[in-house]
């Protein structure tokens, strides 16, 4: 086993996953209440089982004002989140990602610096005044911020719908990004025809578009998407509903317009989660989100059917991926030697409008509202 001074990642590299688990309960003792391990849901199994909490991004995130007496936040997940816990973060607090590759594709979609030359061009054509930035939750701090000193906000998934509402009240057309599924998904659910949103790309001039065409265009939705969920395909859905006519499609609105279309029931991560935890025994199901979480419902609900969408792909999201035990347990290791490794820092000026996104959210809805009242302190240190 390793020496307590052997804090090269290499050396923990070597070991296969559960090699660690002895070592890894032993330093969670040492550390105690000083350390905070959040799960997010689509972690793999190895790493999920060490953490103190599991949920989606801006829970997690929650999770870490909810527990001052947290030193170091360990957040298992990917980069975006850390930088979200980091942005509500009290400031004798310090968040550590595993991993500084576990990135987020979609996030990565949207560079602030494509988002600013979008918004200049929009501008030059008299038309930036009428949009309303929002962002998914799934986005860079940069992006947040951004959207913050436009006078936009942030949403999550579940509230997406009262974000749009939202923004409609404020100014007549919205910029969404930068998942266009999801932006798309929403639009329609309030009633919105799909040539009333229009696709900004930001690789070309005016984002693809002609001048006329985002002069109508309600929602601009950013080209980007998540590489789990763009794997499900409507024919899946066929499929599946030929094989078992008793079969309950249950997707994430990170699925394209078309797939969503066809699905029983669409929701977030919490919403899947939900549905299964109260669905009756006997309940067949074919689940269109992340497979690591697929699986782990599978085993939760064993009174159930319950299976992947994709059946022969593997929809797993591979940058989490990149979060294992090995990391974990070399952060742990360098935790208490008083080394902190892997810190997430934030800039104050894009942590102060990124906060100010997240509590237009945060005001949108009471339960919402709610969940998060003390978490977003004005410090920025």
């Amino acid at each position: 086993m390793l020496a307590a001074s052997a804090c090269d990642l290499e050396n923990y590299l070597r070991y296969p996953d559960h090699a660690l688990d002895g070592r890894l309960a032993q330093l969670r003792a040492q550390l105690g209440e000083r350390v905070l391990i959040l799960g997010h849901h689509y972690q793999r199994d190895e790493v999920i089982r060490f953490s103190d909490y599991q949920g989606d991004s801006l829970r997690l995130a929650q999770r870490a004002v909810e527990h001052p007496e947290a030193e170091f936040i360990i957040f298992c997940g990917v980069h975006f989140m850390a930088e979200s816990a980091d942005i509500l973060r009290a400031p004798h607090q310090q968040v550590i990602l595993p991993d500084l590759n576990a990135g987020c594709s979609m996030a990565d979609m949207a560079d602030d610096s494509q988002v600013e030359d979008a918004w200049e061009q929009l501008q030059e054509l008299g038309l930036a005044e009428q949009f309303l930035p929002i962002t998914y939750m799934n986005s860079t701090a940069a992006i947040k911020a951004f959207c913050g000193r436009e006078g936009g906000a942030v949403c999550t998934s579940s509230n997406a719908p009262a974000a749009f509402r939202w923004g409609f009240e404020l100014r007549p057309r919205i910029f969404f990004l930068p998942d266009q599924h999801l932006g798309r998904n929403t639009g329609v659910k309030l009633g919105l025809r799909l040539d009333e949103m229009a696709v900004w790309d930001p690789r070309q001039p005016l984002g693809g578009n002609t001048a006329a065409a985002l002069a109508r265009a309600r929602v601009l939705l950013w080209k980007g998407h998540c590489s789990v969920h763009q794997r499900f395909r409507p024919e899946q859905v066929d499929q599946w509903r030929a094989r078992d006519p008793q079969i309950r499609i249950l997707v994430h609105p990170e699925c394209s317009h078309e797939v969503v279309a066809k699905a029983d029931l669409v929701g977030s991560t919490d919403f899947i989660i939900r549905q299964l935890r109260q669905a009756p025994a006997g309940t067949r199901w074919a689940v269109g989100t992340e497979l690591h979480l697929v699986h782990r419902l599978a085993d939760e609900h064993p009174e159930q059917t319950v299976a992947p969408l994709d059946n022969d792909g593997c929809p797993v999201c591979s940058t989490m991926f990149r979060i294992s035990p090995q990391h974990l347990a070399w952060v742990l290791e360098n935790l208490t030697l008083g080394q902190v490794v892997n810190r997430i820092r934030v800039k104050d000026e894009t942590k102060h409008w990124a906060r100010v996104a997240l509590n237009r959210m945060l005001a949108l809805a009471p339960a919402a509202s709610a969940l998060a009242a003390p978490v977003l302190a004005e410090s920025v240190a």
